[in-house]
């Protein structure tokens, strides 16, 4: 029998962690929280200080009991869940299960799952932090509360099944207000000219130099606006009769500074642009990665550090780790000439480092037969972006030349890396980045003349903002403080689940019921849609966790003002009647007109007469190319997992499927119908026969193919 009980709530971090610590341990897992609040009733005593009633959760009654038993025979028990909020509570209610004090050292933290972060971590056991745990009940009262007070209502006024919450209804608002301002937004007209020119030459070699792009600036005391044709007309007259000339040229270096490492919002963001990996998705491998890899002769080991922190700080160890593998690989000038110190926006987020590899020493290529490709690419991206933030910065040269034509101005600038710095390992990405237009400037004197290959007037309109994507919807929760990172991914999966929201090119739309939700939200429900109330709920939560508010005072204040609102809403808030969408084809049974309904498995076609009539069917897509095996149209189909795939329209008969889009061509080698190959971020077209290497068009060099995806 162990001396030591261990409980944590993973087993797959369980099993890492049974091998750290000896025979006189024995580690068990939870397998997450074992109590929490009854769902079938609220299970919140508002009349007497809104005193949660907990129960075991249905279904863990076997693990509880051997938790028993294996605690009652150990000398000492040891909770070791994850070192945040969540864990604090699940520390909580087990000390509560097992008879255990919560002001004893029985709780154990670190902040990666290796030997030496574990072994570290229990040499210094200490209580359970019930600032954190008060911070855990009030934010799962308010959520409690909210969603169970609120979906009764909307199942009364709008349509049974719905729910609304305190961050998931302000993020709807967001995607709606969004949705709001692209549809209200008017394009502005407005022109630029652009002029291709090169350095002269001689006539024969003219029309092989180097063309570059200089664009229409103004005059020497201003910068002028192209508002409309009219304004454009004299500024080609201008041109049409005088040189360019440069007047002016500006060389300047600007240094770039690397970002910081990963917090998981940015983690989550960056993941989002590079590798095309929604938040859930990124999560759920990063959790893979800090509870343990195994690396064959060293075993199970985490090889990053906690992934759910809003803390850029990394330890001075890992620093140096940092600092001695980047001079033996590019030397000491690409070191900065001190360590780089990222700071926190506020104190509270200071609790973990930033997320970064556990054992720095293992680069990914050297451990990436014992990944996954998804782990691999998830592991460099957090290696490449803390190896970067420990380098120094990249120089760019920067050039503007500035073109006197007549009484106009023309700029063209161009950018060169003069020292990589931290750009040698990695770039960040964003939305809105511009392409640099000329790499390279040719070297121009002042009082030279260019030559003029091309005058480029163009028109132009404003555009609406963007729809929020993958990235841009977690970078906006992050700046107005809507939820926490580590429940950006269920935010916005509950959000799709409960048909508030769509995803159409990788974007966020709202749907209808969406809208009337959101709507009447807004009317009943002002501060819980609010975007500013809900982080400063956030804020609260915050300040509980640092033990400078009682949890319960902040519960009430919240609970005055919306009661009232509950009160009012039962009241005023008429039955709203949705009316599906209409489409084009008549019912086969009766002649209505067929409206689109949602199911399981996505929307379909049903007759609105409904139940006198119960026809329905099935929306087909077609892909718009024959059947390669019997001729038959194509069509798309989606399978259980919501994966779409191309099948034939004369099954049963035909029972071709393919992931691939056949092209409706046959291969000149083998005859197998070609099909486009679809890839993360680009396609190609080759040949369906796997024992055929026919790529038409593919660039064998590198391996790159022919047609990049939107």
């Amino acid at each position: 029998m162990a001396d030591y009980l261990v409980i944590l709530e993973s087993p797959a971090k369980a099993k890492t962690i049974g091998k750290f610590l000896g025979r006189k341990y024995k580690v068990l897992a939870s397998v997450g929280h074992l109590r929490d609040l009854p769902k079938s009733r609220i299970a919140i005593d508002i009349e007497n200080g809104f005193e949660p009633q907990y129960t075991n959760i249905r279904g863990k009654a076997d693990i509880i009991n051997e938790l028993k038993k294996e605690a009652k025979a150990a000398k000492k028990v040891y909770l070791a869940s994850d070192p945040d909020r969540e864990g604090e509570a699940i520390a909580w209610h087990l000390a509560y299960l097992l008879g255990i004090d919560p002001r004893s050292d029985c709780r154990v933290t670190f902040n990666a799952v290796t030997k030496d972060a574990v072994l570290e971590g229990f040499k210094s056991p200490r209580a359970i932090d019930m600032d954190l745990v008060d911070s855990y009940q009030a934010r799962r009262v308010l959520d409690r509360i909210v969603g169970y007070k609120i979906s009764p209502i909307l199942w009364k006024k709008v349509k049974k099944g719905l729910s609304g919450g305190r961050v998931q209804s302000a993020v709807v608002r967001m995607i709606c207000d969004r949705e709001d301002e692209i549809e209200a937004f008017e394009p502005q007209e407005y022109w630029n000219i652009s002029a291709k020119l090169s350095k002269k030459t001689s006539a024969e070699k003219q029309s092989k130099a180097k063309t570059f792009t200089a664009r229409f600036y103004g005059d020497k005391k201003k910068k002028i606006n192209l508002k409309e044709e009219a304004d454009v007309k004299p500024v080609l007259e201008e041109v049409k009769n005088n040189p360019f000339i440069v007047y002016d040229i500006k060389n300047t270096d600007k240094k770039q500074s690397p970002p910081s490492p990963f917090t998981t919002s940015a983690l989550q963001q960056e993941a989002a642009r590079k590798l095309n990996f929604n938040a859930s998705k990124t999560m759920m491998i990063a959790q893979q990665l800090y509870e343990g890899i195994d690396l064959g002769k060293s075993g199970a080991t985490g090889i990053v550090t906690y992934i759910r922190t809003d803390s850029v700080r990394i330890s001075d160890e890992a620093a140096k780790l940092a600092g001695d593998i980047i001079r033996d690989e590019f030397g000491d000038g690409y070191l900065p000439a001190k360590r780089r110190i990222y700071k926190n926006k506020n104190s509270s987020q200071d609790a973990h480092e930033a997320i970064r590899p556990a054992h720095i020493e293992y680069k990914p290529e050297d451990i990436a037969s014992k990944l996954t490709p998804d782990q691999l690419k998830l592991y460099k991206l957090i290696y490449d972006r803390f190896m970067a933030s420990q380098m120094a910065d990249a120089v760019i040269s920067v050039c503007t030349l500035s073109f006197e034509v007549g009484k106009y101005v023309f700029k063209a600038s161009g950018n060169t890396v003069k020292f990589a710095g931290y750009t040698k390992v990695y770039e960040e990405s964003f939305d809105d980045k511009e392409e640099v237009e000329n790499k390279v400037l040719p070297v121009f004197e002042n009082g030279e003349e260019a030559h003029i290959a091309e005058i480029i007037p163009q028109q132009h309109f404003t555009q609406p903002p963007p729809r929020y994507n993958e990235a841009s919807i977690v970078k906006a929760m992050e700046e107005y403080g809507i939820g926490r990172p580590s429940t950006y991914a269920t935010t916005i999966t509950t959000i799709q689940t409960r048909g508030y929201v769509g995803k159409e090119k990788k974007s966020y739309y709202p749907t209808e019921l969406g809208r009337i939700v959101n709507d009447l939200m807004k009317g009943s429900f002002a501060n819980i849609v609010d975007v500013a109330f809900t982080a400063g709920v956030e804020s609260e939560l915050d300040i509980i966790s640092q033990g400078n508010k009682d949890w319960r005072n902040v519960v009430s204040v919240f609970y005055n003002d919306f009661e009232k609102d509950l009160i009012k809403a039962e009241k005023e808030v008429e039955h709203v009647v949705i009316k599906p969408k209409e489409s084009d084809e008549p019912c086969e049974k009766c002649g209505r007109l067929l409206v689109y309904r949602q199911g399981k498995f996505g929307d379909f076609l049903a007759c609105p007469g409904f139940p006198e009539c119960r026809f329905t069917k099935a929306i087909i897509e077609f892909v718009g190319v024959k059947c390669p095996e019997c001729s038959n149209e194509l069509i798309y189909r989606k399978s259980k997992s919501g994966r779409k795939y191309v099948a034939c329209s004369g099954y049963p008969d035909c029972k071709f499927t393919s992931l691939n889009v056949p092209t409706g061509e046959r291969c000149p080698e083998c005859g197998s119908h070609l099909e486009r190959v679809r890839r993360r971020n680009y396609s190609f077209v080759a040949c369906s026969n796997a024992e055929c290497n026919y790529k038409p068009n593919a660039k064998k060099t590198d391996g790159e193919t022919d047609e990049k995806d939107d």
